[in-house]
């Protein structure tokens, strides 16, 4: 990009050279009507090409200014989910210091089972969806097979009979297919 600026900046200054010598020019030749047609476009192309460096630098800053506009947004665009998860990771590292002390498996069992709700809503907050695949037609937009096997009962056929993997989606596009087992 450097590069390209300089070769710009070169430019830029060789056609203000060229305007300042057609300026000197003209104030030389005493009337605008002696003028021949030869200098007159090569007054009009200098300053054309003027106007088509000075368009190309626009561009160039815009690119980079775009660019480096990218580069901000791709940088920042997960400090929402980070800082929304944060509470639930102080929450792991409470129930962490719970374990060890405690003896009493039902009351570690509640606070993992509350850790775990907390970090399910903070997800579905930002977007987050589990697939339900059970019992459902087996359909290669959101599920992956892993295996067949025979099916249960003749209604089953083609259907998702267990799930290995949940499958996800975010705004309702697919992040993580399903894992599943199709009866055959």
């Amino acid at each position: 990009m450097d590069t390209n600026k300089e070769t710009t900046d070169e430019a830029l200054k060789e056609t203000q050279d060229q305007n300042e010598v057609a300026e000197a020019q003209e104030e030389q030749a005493p009337v605008a009507e002696e003028q021949s047609a030869e200098e007159k476009l090569k007054l009009e192309n200098t300053a054309l090409n003027d106007k088509y460096l000075r368009l190309y630098a626009e561009f160039d800053n815009y690119k980079r200014r775009t660019q480096k506009e990218r580069v901000e947004l791709l940088q920042t665009a997960g400090k929402d989910v980070i800082v929304s998860l944060l509470t639930v990771l102080d929450d792991f590292d409470r129930a962490l210091k719970a374990t060890e002390n405690s003896e009493d498996i039902k009351a570690l069992r509640d606070g993992i089972v509350l850790v775990h709700q907390k970090f399910k809503t903070a997800l579905s907050q930002k977007g987050l969806k589990e697939m339900e695949s059970i019992n459902k037609d087996f359909d290669t937009d959101f599920h992956e097979a892993i295996t067949n096997i025979p099916a249960p009962s003749p209604e089953l056929k083609g259907k998702v009979i267990d799930e290995v993997e949940k499958g996800y989606t975010l705004n309702d596009n697919v992040i993580r297919f399903a894992k599943v087992v199709v009866g055959a």
